[in-house]
């Protein structure tokens, strides 16, 4: 007979491995269940609470009742939704991709990124991030192995896409000198997020130049999440790294057909860039979810090939809902950054300026309204402890009963 008598102590060593122990939660989901147990409005998660063309919703409909996307679509993503990303590539910037070998469909932009650091990044090799950062960054770098090096925006008065302006509120920009001494030997990544989550934030032509030049020279890798691409509020543009010069052969590209089409919970995304890069982006993710939203595949696709006129429409209904809830967020003492883009504001705690962790929360328990703490997206919190993170992307009348909400 085997004596089992010690696996009840064996198993109590199974543990989480130590790199992941720091990301054993996430901000997005505590912030989420929270707010669903005190039934509290969410402008922490960023996720829209209207859906996007019945068009798209029609299409997966009916790839489901004929059976058409309810088996496993091609491993690196069905031809037609590969074909209409290089389309979307080349018709918005002018870059030429490759539909066959520069392409990847994923489960979101999350697996494309994923994907990408497991790709391409070895033990020990550091990426450099800016803060504040989407969490999932850290996390996927840590699952690689491998080290993130945070670099912190700077906050500063105008400046950026509003230099004319003669009151522009303060906003966040690129911290050149910080980026340059964030390389070491170990570099082999810059992992660019623009438009910027949390802050809102685009970077200007100016800036991206300044980054491409830093990788240029230190020959790296640029990971480019560009999850937010037609989101961007004028006088704003989006720039794809990927189109300034000596870029596109160093940069992979992420796209997502949630925050282009509204529909998140489909996690729909992809990679394009150079066939090499996306080849290591390729293998590490057909071993992940292998393949995904085979209904919505087809029904992407033909999201991607609408015409201007839906895409300005998108631009102008979330800038509508960012203009309320800033308006609202300053009558109550609020300071509000600038914002270019995303489905994000950025303010200060309002009047007294208390800790950002203290205030979401006594804000989400007392008041029932549910933000996010900048503090929990950065290494660096002395230089960001009262920033809250809130999410426009929601109906109007669901943004006035958040404000109704907030103390007086």
């Amino acid at each position: 007979m085997t004596d089992t008598g010690d696996v009840s102590d064996s198993a109590s060593n199974f543990r989480l491995v130590e790199r992941m122990l720091p990301y054993s939660s996430s901000i997005f989901g505590v912030t989420g269940a929270r707010a669903v147990e005190l039934n509290a409005i969410n402008l922490g998660q960023g996720f829209p609470d209207t859906d996007g063309p019945q068009l798209l919703k029609d299409l997966a409909c009916k790839a489901i009742q004929d059976g058409s996307g309810n088996q496993y679509p091609p491993a690196h993503g069905m031809p037609a939704l590969r074909e209409a990303i290089a389309e979307h590539q080349e018709r918005f910037y002018g870059l030429e991709v490759d539909p066959g070998t520069g392409v990847v469909v994923t489960t979101g932009a999350s697996e494309a990124l994923t994907a990408a650091f497991l790709g391409l990044l070895n033990p020990g090799d550091e990426v450099i991030i800016f803060e504040p950062f989407f969490d999932l960054y850290p996390a996927g770098i840590a699952l690689a192995g491998a080290k993130h090096i945070s670099v912190p925006l700077r906050i500063v008065d105008g400046g950026g896409w509003h230099e004319a302006a003669t009151k522009s509120r303060r906003g966040f920009r690129l911290d050149l000198e910080a980026l340059e001494k964030a390389v070491t030997p170990r570099t082999k990544m810059i992992l660019v997020n623009s438009p910027h989550n949390p802050t809102g934030m685009v970077f200007t032509r100016t800036e991206l130049e300044s980054i491409a030049q830093v990788a240029t020279k230190n020959n790296l890798i640029v990971l480019s999440d560009e999850a937010y691409e037609h989101l961007v509020f004028a006088p704003a543009k989006h720039i794809p790294i990927a189109t300034l010069p000596g870029m596109f052969e160093r940069t992979i590209t992420v796209g997502s057909g949630g925050k282009c089409f509204s529909f998140t919970g489909w996690k729909v995304g992809w990679a394009t860039g150079p066939a090499q890069l996306i080849n290591a982006v390729r293998v590490a993710r057909q071993h992940m979810s292998y393949v995904s939203g085979g209904p919505f595949q087809e029904a992407i696709a033909e999201g991607l090939r609408l015409p201007d006129s839906y895409f300005a429409e998108l631009v102008a209904s979330f800038k509508a809902g960012h203009d309320q809830l800033a308006a609202g967020l300053m009558e109550h003492g609020f300071e509000v950054f600038q914002t270019d883009g995303t489905y994000f504001i950025t303010t200060d705690t309002g009047p007294g300026h208390e800790n950002d962790r203290t205030f979401c929360d006594r804000l989400l328990n007392e008041n029932g309204v549910a933000t996010i703490p900048n503090s929990a997206l950065v290494d660096h919190e002395d230089l960001f402890p009262n920033y809250v993170r809130w999410a426009f992307c929601k109906q109007p009348e669901v943004i006035d009963e958040a404000l109704s909400r907030l103390p007086k």
